[in-house]
């Protein structure tokens, strides 16, 4: 009986397949999550309210490198968010991410004013914060938030947890129990 051989330049080639498939797996996972969440709609419109530049920047770049079909609107405190909202001309975003700290009127009151409107108490809210104090998580949650997202500290996770709400059902996956209100990349594990 002949001994197997390897035959070399193919052990090299599966390889070098193998490790380009391993790094692409994010990828192609969140590219199945956004396609998974486009299906039906024409596009995505999200709302993101935060007065930080670099910021706003940041979570821009990220949902632009998701899908470049997704409609970003901003608004740079809450006074300017509110009248967005509150204009029956404007179509009402998908999902809003709604930052605590902002000048003019701040996330609360942002809120809370959105969980008051006939208009706007359905909206998905994700509040986007760097402040991770427990008094903070407990008050948007009795304040009706959807989410509630710590500003995660790699870019990485940023976009792996934004692109999983993406995929969100919201008329099922409305609003959690208070143990998985805060959002972070272990609660998709």
């Amino acid at each position: 009986m002949q001994s197997m051989r390897l035959n070399l330049p193919v052990v090299y080639v599966f390889l070098r397949f193998y490790n380009h498939m391993e790094s692409r797996t994010m990828r192609i996972k969140n590219a199945v999550v956004i396609l998974m969440a486009l299906i039906g709609k024409k596009s995505l419109h999200i709302m993101l309210a935060d007065d930080d530049k670099e910021d706003r920047e940041i979570f821009m770049t990220a949902i632009e490198e998701l899908s470049p079909d997704i409609q970003i609107s901003v608004a740079v405190n809450g006074r300017e968010l509110m009248a967005k909202l509150l204009d029956d001309s404007v179509v009402l975003p998908d999902i809003l991410f709604l930052d605590l700290n902002m000048p003019f009127k701040n996330g609360q009151e942002c809120l809370k004013e959105i969980r008051s409107s006939d208009r706007l108490k359905r909206l998905p809210v994700i509040i986007y914060s760097t402040s991770s104090s427990s008094e903070h998580i407990d008050q948007t949650y009795r304040g009706g938030a959807n989410y509630y997202l710590p500003k995660p500290d790699s870019f990485r996770d940023l976009k792996l947890i934004v692109g999983k709400l993406f995929s969100f059902d919201w008329n099922e996956h409305g609003r959690p129990l208070k143990d998985k209100f805060v959002l972070s990349v272990n609660y998709f594990k």
